[in-house]
């Protein structure tokens, strides 16, 4: 598990571009300083913190299914060069990483809850979503999570399997009374708390939309 997370290292070492931009890529805002949920009980969710989660989780499972509605197995299975990726395989890679991202979550709520590691979080909610979902900075996934490593063998498996997962996921949120910002888990990458990771499932699902989109709009798309 642990080695799923350089899948990200990336995206992430590229907060520091992100320390003095303040403009959010959502609807919803946030409180922009990482020590966002002290202003309530320190074991409680905000209400705007979760109902910007659950903006957000389900704006980019929408996405998904917009970014593949109507297109035809061409255009599915186009890729723009030998070592890019179809669309087809874009939506393999979110549904795995879907699963994959969430067990860490699980596996963090399952430890004690250790407050005392929150001072190791360097960057707010913002940023991190700001980060990964900047598509400028490139990154190669873990081999896992290759889509030709996937689990789901066909379009509709991997559509079933990322609806079902992210809906599980809404649902979590929207009723849990976990401690998710005291549970912090401190990686190679930077220390995090459950609920950035869980606003990171949601920036990893458009991140890959924005690719899928852009495979769509090169030259050689298949019209139909």
């Amino acid at each position: 598990m642990r080695k799923l997370t350089f899948c990200l290292l990336p995206a992430l070492l590229s907060l520091s571009a992100f320390k003095n931009d303040t403009r959010l890529p959502h609807s919803v805002q946030l409180n922009t300083m990482t020590t966002i949920s002290t202003t309530a009980k320190p074991d409680q969710l905000t209400p705007k913190e979760r109902d910007y989660a659950i903006k957000f989780l389900t704006e980019t499972e929408s996405g998904v299914f917009d970014a593949v509605k109507g297109l035809s197995e061409a255009q599915l299975q186009f890729k723009p060069a030998a070592d890019k990726w179809s669309v087809e395989d874009c939506v393999k890679h979110i549904a795995a990483s879907e699963k994959n991202l969430w067990d860490m979550v699980d596996a963090s709520l399952k430890q004690p809850a250790n407050p005392e590691k929150r001072a190791g979080i360097k960057f707010s909610d913002e940023q991190l979503v700001g980060a990964v979902e900047d598509r400028s900075h490139k990154s190669k996934t873990f081999a896992a999570l290759e889509p030709a490593n996937s689990p789901y063998k066909t379009l509709p498996e991997a559509l079933a399997a990322f609806k079902e997962n992210r809906e599980k996921l809404i649902a979590f949120v929207k009723n849990t009374d976990q401690d998710l910002h005291n549970h912090v888990s401190v990686l190679p990458i930077g220390t995090y708390d459950a609920y950035q990771f869980i606003l990171l499932i949601s920036a990893h699902t458009n991140r890959h939309t924005q690719q899928i989109n852009e495979v769509k709009a090169s030259a050689d798309f298949p019209k139909s």
